[in-house]
């Protein structure tokens, strides 16, 4: 049925579960995975008293999204490969992680999106929001939550 899943990582330990249960379902429909990553944008930096001052450029910060990414994806891959199901990766710099989810499973083609959810309800999911309430939301690819 779906032969090219998206799996959107954060490398939190609950999206690393369900980065091992999409491989396996993977695996069982003969599906290959597209691992994705969105790194963050530089953070804006508010000046006024009492503001913090980073010293991370902006150049360092996108270097160490850059190595956080790979080192995720690389985990990601690994599973993957040991489970022999087939397996690419892309990144994109985003500080809206749903819309990322939404256009990178476009452009890859994919017609599957397996993700994670925190399963948070009541006032805590209304107020923190859910990346994954939001890909549902606004996806017209099909997507798969695991909890």
């Amino acid at each position: 049925m779906f032969k090219h899943i998206l799996v959107p990582t954060d490398g939190s330990p609950l999206s690393m579960e369900t980065v091992k249960r999409a491989v396996s379902f993977s695996s069982e429909a003969g599906a290959r995975i597209t691992f994705f990553y969105a790194k963050p944008e530089y953070p804006v930096a508010f000046y006024g008293e009492g503001a913090l001052i980073d010293p991370t450029t902006p150049e360092m910060f996108a270097e160490m999204a850059e190595q956080q990414a790979q080192e995720i994806i690389a985990n990601c891959e690994e599973i993957a490969k040991a489970a022999n199901v087939p397996c690419g990766h892309r990144t994109s710099t985003s500080d809206i992680p749903y819309e990322a989810i939404i256009e990178a499973a476009g452009s890859t083609g994919c017609d599957l999106i397996f993700m994670a959810s925190h399963g948070r309800r009541g006032i805590s999911g209304l107020l923190l929001g859910s990346e994954t309430q939001k890909v549902l939301t606004h996806s017209k690819i099909p997507v798969l939550v695991y909890r």
